[in-house]
């Protein structure tokens, strides 16, 4: 029973990372792109939109519910330190709350509050813009690259996996069974 918790906890999390990356991924890949096309006040309030919106429990949920079972399954690596997949657990376990909501709470937040305290179609608001493209994207390329170094790991210790069975006499793969390494 328990190291199904441990996969469950550990696919949970590792399902969390892969969400966030992808958001991460796109605002890396082309959302910032777009909106770097816009005009410098069009683009600060569809920040500023955005950032209002984000706030919300399915956000936060994945955003911090991912934290949570990624520090949960390093305290389980540093309790069970020896025994095999310890280092992956306690590995993935700091690589997303410290590269992912470390720099977020340090870097990529108070830029996002800079830029929600500036007027739009100012020239202060021009500056700014200009430097939060630039300085909030490469943060956020950072959480992008952790979050898609974190996943792995912590589903590289889930103590079962899936395997498809394969019957001679059929010659066809079956339903998908679990089983236990």
């Amino acid at each position: 029973m328990e190291s199904i918790l441990i996969s469950s906890l550990a696919i949970g999390t590792a399902s969390g990372a892969i969400l966030v990356a992808g958001i991460f991924f796109a605002f890396s890949t082309f959302v910032m792109g777009a909106l770097d096309r816009l005009l410098p006040e069009q683009g600060i309030a569809a920040v500023q939109s955005i950032n209002v919106v984000v706030l919300n429990p399915w956000s936060f949920g994945a955003f911090f519910g991912t934290a949570l079972g990624s520090i949960a399954l390093c305290g389980l690596g540093f309790l069970n330190w020896g025994s095999p997949g310890s280092v992956y657990l306690v590995a993935g376990g700091l690589l997303y709350p410290i590269g992912c909501t470390l720099v977020t709470i340090v870097f990529n937040v108070p830029l996002t509050s800079e830029l929600a305290a500036v007027e739009p179609g100012t020239g202060a608001g021009a500056e700014l813009w200009s430097r939060h493209l630039s300085t909030w994207a490469a943060w956020n390329h950072v959480r992008t690259v952790v979050h898609r170094s974190s996943w792995p790991f912590a589903r590289s210790r889930a103590p079962f996996r899936l395997e498809p069975t394969w019957t001679p006499e059929s010659g066809r793969r079956q339903a998908a069974q679990v089983s236990l390494r």
